[in-house]
């Protein structure tokens, strides 16, 4: 079995095979955007949520939801480049980008969490999972990620790059599975999502990982109350988050972005239908 688990997309439009030939790498297909999201619906359901189950459910674990839709529903920002072909994750996995503390430094640090199949799963599971993980990783606890993070640290600054190529070639272009030599199995998923908005920040556009092979990566702004135009032109306060993506133009382009926009807009507008389910399939079932 290999380190993902794949299937080959066929039939490419000449766009997406000239994109590939045109951008040989994640270092510059860069595509930026940003969409306001009206969340005053989804802080009420968290509002409910948390009355009903007790568990801290916050805006990170909807979008964890959001964003599985989104990647089920638009599978071409579920995939891998190998070989100038186009690969389809047949997972849904959400990576999700953790600040800690190194416990020997004190220094900040960033890691993360990945969730698998979250298209399949119910919030309340998402947010006990995503804690749990989270909980690991801040105490340094982790094996995986923390034998792979100490490892990094004791390298040599000019060998780092070469050594991430190689994995990444061995782990997605040849699709190896490495986890027998201590490296953790397909660690990214399929998309990133940072919390900026837990900074202060509004918005924040960060760069694609190009050792990650994951094309869409998608910041999460803080919530803000501004006014907005609702019915009939009357002037209301609301409460809006913006969420940035950077995606690869290579496998991503403005009719994935504006489906993709879509589908978060009416996942935040009706919360109960999206988040209140046992997920995607289950709710489809």
């Amino acid at each position: 079995m290999g380190n993902v688990a794949l299937v080959h997309k066929r039939g490419l439009s000449s766009f997406r095979m000239l994109a590939m030939g045109t951008w040989r790498t994640a270092k510059d297909p860069s595509v930026y955007g940003a969409i306001e999201i009206n969340m005053d619906a989804s802080l009420r359901f968290l509002e409910a949520f948390r009355a009903r189950t007790g568990k801290r459910a916050t805006v990170t674990h909807l979008m964890a939801m959001a964003i599985a839709r989104v990647l089920h529903e638009v599978p071409d920002a579920n995939a891998v480049l190998r070989f100038w072909r186009v690969y389809l994750r047949q997972d849904v996995d959400v990576f999700f980008q953790v600040a800690m503390k190194d416990p020997e430094s004190g220094q900040v640090d960033l890691s993360g969490v990945t969730l698998r199949r979250v298209d399949q799963k119910s919030l309340t599971t998402i947010v006990d999972e995503f804690e749990a993980a989270a909980a690991k990783v801040r105490a340094g606890k982790d094996a995986e990620k923390e034998s792979t993070r100490q490892l990094f640290k004791k390298m040599p600054g000019f060998i780092v790059g070469p050594v991430l190529d190689l994995v990444a070639f061995l782990t997605y272009t040849l699709n190896l599975n490495l986890s027998f030599l201590g490296l953790p199995k397909d660690p990214f998923g399929g998309v990133m999502v940072t919390n900026v908005g837990s900074l202060g920040l509004e918005e924040a556009y960060a760069p694609l990982v190009s050792y990650s092979r994951v094309p869409l990566l998608v910041g999460v702004g803080a919530i803000r109350k501004v006014p907005v135009v609702a019915e009939h032109d009357t002037i209301v306060v609301a409460h809006m988050m913006r969420l940035c993506a950077t995606f690869d133009h290579r496998l991503l382009d403005g009719a994935h972005a504006a489906k993709m926009v879509a589908i978060l807009k009416d996942s935040f507008a009706h919360p109960e239908k999206h988040f209140g389910g046992e997920g995607v399939d289950a709710r489809r079932s």
